[in-house]
């Protein structure tokens, strides 16, 4: 009876998920994209990359706690001008994070839960208009497959609770492209192509590269001969890029779009600096991303959808060329475009879904699709990315103010930062690797200045380092040791650059400190 009990139960849970699917199938795959990132936003911590912590979190608690991380003020000690970062993104933490020390919210944990959350609610804008948008176009039937896709892809829940400029610009773009898909009978029109224009235009201020997909969208309404449309667009995203960047760089500099400006200069002269890629490398991000063989359909899909929906094509188009023709390249860059792609992918294959020879392959590759996005959607929504760097600093966090930590890293010719807003305060850090010295441990610590701490990076020598550095610290203990998660050290075995090292933390006894 019991069993036969349950089956009913799940009978009729299957019932209501299909009458979801067929009837609201929004409200299901809002849902689902909500539940998601909900997990990612309880059990993904940490932060990806340096950009999405360094230049956003850790900038934005240093101001409220009166200090300038990154010496971007040009009241720092340090200062050498303008950095060529956008303030509006960085700005909006500023002010959450003050908030949240009105209230009484110290730590830090607590602090990126709720940033998580409020991103992962932000997130669910691209998956509802990409239904909408998509509904538009074409059909229920494709509008249901684009947005569970967007809702589900394996990186988007790890992705949509990530501080990142490259994401979080996206809902901007995709309600910008709805608008100017609704105006025609619009009553006051002009007035609300400047409402998109002022939209789309809010991306920018907070990743300045979405100009090259604004502009692509500036373009549509151009060639569609919609000349006032097109002045009107584009007033709109001037009106609030003005209204966003230059009281802040004229309170800051003196004149207004100096970041802008800067950040124009710098990547032009630091060009070959970084990531050199051949031309066709967002190409195969692109198809690695969304999972091959389908990708490759997805991706002749959006070629073929210029003709007929090229609000959806060209924007993304002209993002992706210039982007490709640029020598400095990451794969983060390429993300805002990712799901405009998905969009014109589906739409376009539908014509593709007509070749007979092709269907067999379709469903076979869409089967491959679904069992491999589930695989790894099943191990990065749970990801914590760089546990260890967090979790040490979390330790110290225990701990009253001290004054400085040393890092000992003499395995590497660069270190790697720790993120220090999760210890709670901003020690200095002294950094011992092969770049800055083979034999640093010679001269004694000043009493004043000897660390209260000293982090280990990796175990290879551990106790021929320990030795030396005991020659001049001689009263260090052993406190804890923590080590990557499993897809960091994955990620390390596939490639060394991304260092995601096991620390150990010794505590210098010579130093006085108490528990909090």
């Amino acid at each position: 009876m019991k069993s036969s009990s349950i089956f009913i139960r799940v009978e009729n849970l299957k019932r209501e998920i299909n009458k979801l699917w067929n009837n609201h199938p929004l409200r299901l795959i809002l849902f689902i994209a909500f539940a998601l990132r909900l997990i990612a936003v309880i059990f993904s911590k940490g932060f990806g990359m340096h950009d999405d912590h360094f230049l956003v979190i850790e900038a934005a608690q240093s101001w409220v706690d009166g200090y300038d991380y990154n010496n971007w003020l040009p009241w720092s000690p340090g200062n050498a001008g303008p950095s060529g970062h956008s303030f509006f993104y960085v700005g909006i933490h500023y002010l959450l994070l003050y908030l949240m020390k009105l209230v009484g919210i110290f730590q830090p944990e607590v602090k990126m839960f709720i940033i998580r959350l409020l991103h992962a609610l932000f997130s669910l804008l691209t998956v509802y208009f990409s239904f909408k948008i998509t509904y538009k176009l074409t059909d229920k039937k494709t509008a249901r497959l684009v947005a569970l896709l967007i809702a589900t892809l394996w990186f988007q829940p790890w992705l949509s609770v990530r501080n990142l400029v490259e994401a979080v610009c996206i809902p901007f773009l995709m309600m910008g492209t709805w608008m100017l898909l609704n105006i025609e009978g619009r009553k006051r029109l002009l007035l609300f192509v400047f409402s998109a224009g002022v939209i789309s235009g809010m991306a920018i201020s907070i990743r300045f590269q979405s100009l090259f997909f604004v502009g692509g969208m500036g373009l549509v309404l151009l060639l569609q001969r919609k000349w006032l449309q097109t002045l009107s667009f584009g007033l709109g995203v001037i009106v609030i890029f003005i209204l966003i960047q230059a009281p802040v760089d004229y309170y800051l500099w003196g004149k207004p779009f100096t970041e802008l400006t800067e950040y124009v200069r710098y990547n032009f002269a630091n060009k070959y600096e970084y990531f050199v890629s051949p031309w066709y490398t967002y190409a195969l991000v692109i198809v690695g991303m969304i999972i091959p063989p389908i990708s490759l359909f997805v991706f002749w899909g959006y070629l073929k959808s210029f003709k007929k929906h090229l609000l959806i094509f060209l924007p993304s188009f002209v993002f992706i060329i210039l982007h490709s023709y640029f020598p400095n390249k990451q794969e983060r860059f390429i993300f805002p475009v990712i799901p405009f792609i998905v969009m014109g992918g589906i739409i376009g294959m539908q014509e593709i879904k007509k070749k007979k020879k092709l269907q067999r392959l379709l469903k076979r590759s869409w089967t491959f699709f679904w069992i491999i996005n589930f695989i790894l959607l099943s191990f990065v929504t749970f990801h914590y990315s760089k546990k260890s760097r967090v979790e040490s600093m979390l330790f110290l966090s225990k701990f009253d103010y001290f004054n400085q930590i040393l890092i000992e890293d003499s395995n590497n010719n660069s270190t790697i930062y720790p993120p220090l807003f999760y210890c709670r305060q901003w020690p200095n850090v002294y950094v011992v690797n092969n770049k800055t010295s083979r034999e640093p441990c010679v001269n004694p610590f000043p009493a004043e200045k000897q660390p209260a701490f000293v982090f280990f990076y990796e175990d290879n020598n551990l106790a021929h380092r320990l030795g030396r550095m005991k020659t001049i610290l001689p009263h260090l203990t052993y406190e804890a040791r923590f080590v990557p998660g499993f897809i960091d050290q994955l990620l390390f075995i596939l490639n060394p650059i991304n260092r995601n090292q096991s620390i150990y933390v010794f505590r210098n006894k010579d130093v006085e400190i108490n528990l909090r």
